[in-house]
């Protein structure tokens, strides 16, 4: 049965809206852990659109569960990874013009950039994971890196607009989870995952955990974060 890692960049999102202190994802990041959440996600963007550095820096005391701070290859954000030293870093791309990430981070390209922060993170005792597209390029390349973990990229699955491509994109990501576990990586997915589309990726052979964000977020609106959370866990597997 896959985990399931809850993002709260979003509790964030509705509060910088208004610049006001509320609501707080560190109260999120609580009752996410109440609902039975195997790890908390935040992603601390370069422009600060959401988390901030003080949700981090509190989240990093408060949290009891794994802490997986997403983040770009930029120098200043891996040091600031460094210093406050979460379980694991998940190395994604970021444009300030994207409304959110549009999908893996290129590896092959950024190879050298990629590699220093990889270098700087293990150096600091932390487990690296690598957010990328499910191709066999992307997937050697971060082996050949040495991370202990690749998230695959689910977007183009949960973009897809009939059965057909549906399938076709799970097939994708069956295959190349089936490369990061032969390269001896743990398997991860996420991106636009939701209630209705969770369940293939969830059973696909070796998934070890799924990150989940605004569908999460969205759903805890109506029925509160805790029942939210606890939901998604139902779809995952019995506990």
């Amino acid at each position: 049965m896959a985990t399931l890692g809850v993002n709260i960049d979003h509790v964030a999102t509705i509060r910088q809206a208004r610049r006001a202190p509320e609501p707080d994802p560190v109260w999120a990041a609580a009752l996410a852990e109440l609902g039975g959440a195997d790890a908390i996600t935040v992603h601390l963007r370069e422009d600060r659109r959401h988390i901030q550095d003080r949700d981090l820096e509190v989240l990093r005391r408060t949290v009891q569960v794994k802490l997986n701070l997403e983040g770009a290859i930029a120098p200043a954000m891996v040091e600031i990874a460094c210093l406050v030293k979460p379980d694991q870093v998940t190395l994604v791309p970021e444009r300030r013009e994207e409304i959110t990430t549009e999908g893996g981070l290129d590896v092959v390209v950024h190879r050298v950039a990629t590699q220093e922060a990889v270098r700087r993170l293990h150096g600091a005792g932390i487990a690296v994971s690598l957010f990328i597209d499910p191709s066999p390029e992307q997937i050697a390349a971060a082996a050949e890196l040495g991370v202990e973990a690749v998230e695959l990229h689910t977007g183009c699955y949960a973009n897809a607009t009939n059965a057909a491509e549906q399938g076709l994109r799970l097939t994708d990501l069956a295959r190349g989870g089936e490369l990061v576990r032969q390269a001896g990586m743990a398997l991860a997915a996420g991106h636009g995952l939701t209630y209705r589309n969770v369940v293939p990726v969830a059973r696909l052979e070796g998934m070890g955990e799924l990150n989940i964000g605004h569908s999460i977020v969205a759903r805890a609106v109506l029925v509160g974060f805790t029942q939210a959370v606890k939901e998604m866990k139902a779809l995952l597997g019995p506990v």
